[in-house]
């Protein structure tokens, strides 16, 4: 398993395996100093992107949701119900179409590129509370993303919203996804 522990992408692979009690050796890659980029990175993902995953047939998957979904085939993360099971799927395209590109930009833009709140383009922080308020509003009626049990849907989504803070989001404004959060990392047993 090939990812960066800064990456909420990475974390999420690394939850998955590690909830579901799979065997990894995990290879840190700093995105930072450009290693993603390195010829025998590009070899195994060409768009140069981690998290990076190599079956133990040889083969590599890459795209962290797709990498979730191979991992968890078969276990309680994937809803049996069609339905429910493309509720799952809809959130976790949604995360990284319209959640992923702000919250995740934000934070990285603030914690690792040095960037004041303030400073942020207006758009990205307006496009970044509109996804916290999706997820506030997608928890009205039900403790998960899909009904009473955890999904892939939550684990896609919680990697990034529980550190919305280092962005500029003040994530006290969603108390229902607040609670959610809690509620994944204790499922999960993250920190």
């Amino acid at each position: 398993m090939y990812g960066d522990r800064i990456s909420g992408n990475c974390l999420k692979v690394a939850w998955i395996a590690d909830f579901l009690g799979l065997a990894y050796d995990w290879i840190e890659v700093d995105i930072m100093k450009g290693e993603s980029r390195t010829p025998d990175f590009l070899a195994m993902n060409p768009a140069g992107q981690v998290p990076v995953v190599v079956l133990d047939d040889g083969r590599a998957l890459s795209q962290s949701n797709a990498i979730i979904l191979h991992l968890a085939e078969g276990s309680a993360l994937i809803p049996v119900d069609a339905y429910n099971r493309a509720r799952m799927l809809e959130w976790m395209f949604w995360e990284q179409y319209s959640h992923e590109p702000y919250v995740a930009v934000a934070r990285f833009q603030v914690r690792y590129q040095g960037k004041a709140v303030a400073d942020l383009e207006p758009r990205l922080v307006e496009r970044g509370r509109a996804a916290l308020q999706r997820l506030e509003d997608g928890l009205a009626t039900s403790a998960f993303l899909v009904g009473d049990h955890v999904s892939l849907a939550d684990v896609a989504l919680v990697a990034y919203t529980r550190m919305a803070g280092e962005g500029g989001f003040d994530l006290a404004d969603y108390p229902r996804v607040t609670g959610w959060i809690e509620r994944v990392e204790q499922v999960l047993k993250i920190n």
